[in-house]
């Protein structure tokens, strides 16, 4: 049987379609450390752990066609922005950092100045992550948020970990006294829903006054119910509903190195839109932390 040209062409579309490439992805969020450093490293919190270096997070993340990361600061300590930015600058796989400083203490400007002319220094970190750290308590405080505002002007982003309600409501809060401030919520999916009427409203509520002004969120860290089956959809798809009903697609961000989760969330987005897993996968990461494109393979908006 003789095909005509018309059906040809159909074919080879039905083929290119089948063998476009896959998105590129880029991981917001993962730690380097090495407790074999002389001064030690205060993350993780397991003893002996081996280090964690940039090639390693390229090893890991180059098979599951993950193009480019942002590294999140792991240690309370202020030098190790630099020993992170010294780490990173020789792996363009890593298109910049997250770090760490503290908007309470009073050499807060002396070190945003300093850090912030590098440009892998993508912003900070704060919430509830290392002790006497606490959000819900520093925006209370007039010079907190003086800092802030400082740091706003950067336009750097602002970080949030890890988000329970009360450093939800807190977020909400800082964002009102300071509306130029760029801001994620990290891992927010990892957390399950609260089970009390009362307290889900309230949690609802705050989170859509955040998408109303702007935040994105790390959809992130699958929450893995209690007796679940490991990494099945339906497990999961009550906490990824919720937050999609809130922020859609052009607020929320990708994060991890896991496989079987990484197809879960790949599924779910590709199922929700045509635009939805670019946006998911590397879109949204551009606006939400201004990364650097480092390597031809890093997709440019």
């Amino acid at each position: 049987m003789q095909l005509d040209r018309r059906t040809l062409m159909l074919a080879a579309g039905a083929s290119a379609a089948v063998a476009a490439p896959p998105i590129p992805i880029i991981d917001s969020h993962f730690h380097i450390y090495d407790q074999t450093r002389p001064q030690g490293a205060p993350f993780p919190f397991t003893p002996n752990a081996p280090p964690f270096l940039p090639k390693d997070f390229r090893e890991s993340a180059v098979p599951l066609g993950i193009v480019g990361g942002i590294k999140v600061e792991a240690s309370p300590w202020v030098e190790d922005n630099l020993w992170v930015l010294m780490m990173i600058e020789s792996e363009p796989m890593i298109v910049g950092m997250i770090g760490n400083l503290d908007p309470v203490k009073e050499d807060f400007r002396e070190h945003l100045d300093r850090y912030r002319k590098n440009k892998l220094f993508l912003g900070i970190r704060y919430g509830n992550v290392w002790k006497g750290q606490d959000l819900v308590a520093a925006i209370e405080r007039p010079s907190v948020i003086e800092n802030m505002r400082a740091f706003a002007d950067t336009g750097l982003t602002l970080e949030v970990a890890n988000p329970r309600l009360d450093l939800i409501e807190a977020t909400l809060r800082l964002k009102d006294k300071v509306p130029g401030l760029r801001i994620v919520l990290g891992h927010l999916q990892a957390l399950a829903l609260p089970t009390r009427p009362d307290v889900l409203k309230g949690y609802e509520k705050s989170l859509r006054e955040l998408k109303q002004r702007g935040a994105f969120v790390k959809m992130s860290g699958l929450y893995r119910p209690r007796n679940a089956s490991a990494f099945n959809p339906a497990d999961y798809k009550p906490v990824m509903d919720f937050i999609w009903d809130i922020f859609g697609e052009d607020l929320l961000v990708y994060a991890g190195r896991n496989k079987a989760a990484l197809e879960v969330l790949h599924d779910y987005f590709t199922a929700k839109s045509p635009t939805a897993p670019e946006k998911y996968f590397w879109k949204n990461s551009v606006k939400a932390f201004r990364w650097v494109h480092r390597e031809p393979k890093q997709p440019r908006l």
